[in-house]
């Protein structure tokens, strides 16, 4: 078959979400390049982004969609990852410099079962230093890239799930463990592999991470890039994206059209930003109860 995109079939582009299967090797950013030039828009953006070692779930908006990355509840995230016990990194990963090695062959599954335990549950949590928080107006990766000694201070996470599903001890001094991690946003597996391996005195690093779910986006509607090559469409549009992203309430049709005119309409008594869906079956926008009456959001289908 042929490769297609849409700048060779001169459709208009629709508004929705694509759920992209990231390849090792590309940043997010590099996604969203490909996924321009293959929709034919340049109005393409991507909530959270991926280390380019990491593979995954990675949430790109296009069109009118854009605007709502920035609403969507993407607070709880879920990795497979493998663990290196035994060797620490300066980017406490695979990509990083070796710093250390020890013997982590005598390390028990009762041991490591404690050690992984105590890094589960609410946590202060100090982010790698090639992450992507910001010191001084600047991300710490790319100080840590120029050399420069980058502190970063504890936040709190939550890591709901921390579970070793498979230990590998078949080379000498090292030991892999495979683990599936639940956590919140904000949370560095990363920073897991590392705090775990000085926990157990040996040092550790992250040798592989998957992101298998990013809010309510999981593996079962991802898209990778070649499948998108021969089939530019859409993972949902901007309906269905609402629809699965936040609760939904239906309304009549004056109040859709007051509210696609950015007016304030009575409460829903829907405790977090919820969808509002006009008679048609369309997302007008995203609304927020307040005092007394319910406030637009964000407008996605504006009037006239």
């Amino acid at each position: 078959m042929s490769r297609q995109t849409r700048n060779s079939s001169k459709q208009p582009v629709p508004a929705g979400l694509l759920v992209m299967d990231k390849p090792a090797g590309m940043t997010s950013h590099d996604v969203v390049a490909r996924v321009r030039r293959i929709m034919g828009t340049r109005k393409v953006g991507h909530a959270g982004t991926l280390d380019p070692m990491a593979t995954g779930v990675l949430v790109l908006g296009l069109e009118r969609a854009t605007k709502l990355l920035g609403h969507l509840a993407l607070d709880t995230k879920a990795y497979l990852a493998t663990i290196r016990l035994g060797a620490s990194t300066s980017t406490d990963d695979a990509e990083g410099e070796s710093l250390s090695f020890a013997d982590a062959s005598g390390i028990s599954d009762e041991e490591l079962s404690e050690a992984v335990a105590a890094l589960t549950g609410d946590m202060a949590q100090v982010p790698s230093a090639v992450s992507a928080v910001k010191v001084n107006g600047r991300r710490a990766y790319e100080l840590a890239r120029e050399g420069q000694h980058v502190e970063l201070e504890a936040r709190p996470v939550t890591v709901s799930r921390f579970d070793p599903l498979a230990v590998h001890r078949e080379e000498a001094e090292v030991v892999d463990v495979d683990v599936l991690v639940e956590c919140s946003s904000g949370t560095y597996v990363r920073a897991l592999a590392r705090d775990l391996g000085e926990a157990l005195g040996v040092g550790g690093h992250l040798t592989r991470l998957r992101r298998t779910r990013v809010g309510p986006f999981g593996l079962a509607t991802v898209r990778t890039l070649d499948d998108l090559e021969q089939r530019p469409e859409l993972s949902m549009d901007l309906d269905r994206a609402v629809g699965t992203a936040f609760p939904r309430v239906d309304v009549d049709a004056d109040t859709a059209r007051a509210v696609a005119h950015g007016q304030a309409v009575a409460k829903s008594g829907v405790s977090e930003t919820y969808g509002v869906f006009a008679p048609d079956g369309h997302a007008v926008a995203l609304l927020r109860d307040r005092d007394r009456v319910a406030k637009p959001v964000l407008v996605l289908r504006p009037a006239g």
